[in-house]
């Protein structure tokens, strides 16, 4: 009972995911070929809202749910490992047809070769804590 609201949150989400057409192979493809506007449409809008929930956690500077205050860290701009981490990230969800939310989603719609994909995607994080620590950040 003390996971309830993730279930009911994760429920949501897959249910936007698909209804929106997000996790469609196709539409992805379709996204990195420049033939359709659907998905920079869902990732614009999501980008938008984003931008205006940080604006109002900072304007009426609200807090967490334990009380403390939202506070959003400046960093400094890092060009290169940026694209290098962008690219690797947009080739991976160029070849696996989806990113890591509409993974799972995929799975509980019923297709099963995206356990695969999870696989992988848990593995390359499972590397990432080894050699976090030998990486530049």
């Amino acid at each position: 009972m003390k996971f309830f609201k993730y279930l009911v949150a994760g429920t949501i989400f897959g249910i936007v995911m698909a209804q929106s057409q997000a996790l469609s192979w196709y539409r992805i493809q379709e996204m990195f070929r420049f033939q359709s506007f659907h998905m920079y449409g869902i990732i614009g809008t999501a980008v938008c809202l984003g931008v205006l929930g940080v604006f109002l956690i900072k304007k009426f500077q609200l807090k967490d749910i334990q009380g403390n205050p939202i506070e959003f860290a400046p960093k400094e701009p890092q060009m290169i490992k940026s694209l290098l981490g962008g690219t690797i990230f947009g080739l991976g969800w160029a070849l696996s047809g989806a990113c890591p939310g509409p993974i799972v989603v995929n799975i509980g719609y019923g297709i099963s070769s995206m356990s695969i994909v999870l696989l992988f995607a848990v593995f390359g994080t499972y590397c990432y804590g080894i050699l976090r620590n030998k990486l530049p950040h």
